[in-house]
């Protein structure tokens, strides 16, 4: 006896709600995607006419906010559509892509932005900035752009991790802001000039580590790698409690995209089992994994195998 199970999600009036929050869920990204590109064209132009590196790097934040962003609203648009013979988990996983290549850009930036501030520090001063009240100019309005993004995601930032993701993004990304005015503020009272180079060597530190984890965050998930949180060895304990089953083997648990986490096994029941205990197997196995593990596993395929079921040569792969 061969048979595969799946979980599945219910519908109903519940449905009727998520298609209600997704739809916020679209707005809210939108209208925070439209204030981040607004200001980074504004900051890329104010970097270029003021000369100000605090002001550069944190126009490159703000590009890494986007491709987050962008991301993130691609999935909230395209996550709930159905899956085809070609695309067999729809378009999940282009959140992980486009985090990736943001990841990339952001370190890029973030080394360039550290190895630029280092040599106008201490490489015979240059690149002052030209004009201080502009610059303070593209800070505050950086910094309002930040904070009315954050009004706009606050009432949903923790309605699943997709949203939490976008909201700390664009927190992050207010903090650049704020360096940025600190040093416009610091230089027209102080005349300080090189402290332009010191803030945009601040905001660099804080993108370098951020840059790193979201890359190697998304690296896990293209690795196929367990999801964060998740034991297989307890997983297989507590599967193997269940009563009727004898083994499990062929372990397998990954991570699609960003919330959907999936887990699959070969398990071995007595020689005999009949179709209706072979499906209170299954349901028994589902309910282990919904109430054990802090991971919610939205998908899992289970093959039933019958004891005494020889294994194929390629499935010592598997756990």
């Amino acid at each position: 006896m061969n048979q595969q199970t799946e979980d599945r999600q219910g519908g109903g009036s519940a449905s009727d709600g998520l298609v209600d929050a997704d739809g916020r869920h679209r707005r809210q990204l939108l209208i925070t995607l439209g204030l981040t590109g607004t200001v980074f064209l504004a900051e890329v132009v104010g970097a270029v006419v003021t000369g100000s590196l605090a002001l550069f790097v944190d126009a490159g934040h703000m590009m890494t906010d986007m491709a987050v962003l962008t991301a993130s609203t691609v999935t909230a648009i395209l996550m709930h559509r159905k899956p085809t013979s070609t695309r067999t988990w729809g378009w999940a996983r282009l959140e992980v892509i486009t985090s990736a290549g943001g990841a990339v850009v952001l370190l890029i930036v973030g080394i360039s932005a550290l190895v630029e501030a280092c040599l106008r520090l201490f490489g015979g001063g240059g690149g002052q900035v030209n004009d201080i009240g502009l610059l303070l100019f593209f800070g505050i309005l950086g910094l309002a752009a930040n904070l009315g993004s954050l009004l706009v995601l606050f009432s949903s930032h923790g309605d699943n991790l997709n949203m939490k993701a976008a909201f700390l993004e664009v927190m992050n990304d207010a903090l650049g802001s704020v360096a940025v005015v600190v040093s416009a503020l610091v230089m027209i009272t102080t005349g300080w000039a090189d402290f332009d180079a010191l803030a945009g060597g601040f905001i660099a530190i804080l993108m370098i580590p951020r840059a790193l984890k979201l890359l190697v965050t998304s690296a896990r998930v293209l690795l196929e790698e367990a999801p964060e949180g998740l034991d297989l060895n307890q997983v297989r304990t507590h599967l193997e409690e269940v009563p009727g089953v004898l083994a499990v083997h062929d372990l397998h648990a990954s991570t699609v995209s960003t919330g959907m986490p999936q887990l699959s096994a070969h398990v071995t029941v007595r020689d005999g089992t009949t179709m209706d205990q072979a499906c209170l197997i299954l349901t028994k196995m589902q309910e282990c994994l919904r109430d054990h593990f802090p991971v919610s596993i939205r998908h899992t395929t289970f093959q039933i195998e019958p004891e005494g079921f020889g294994r194929e040569s390629g499935e010592n792969l598997g756990m």
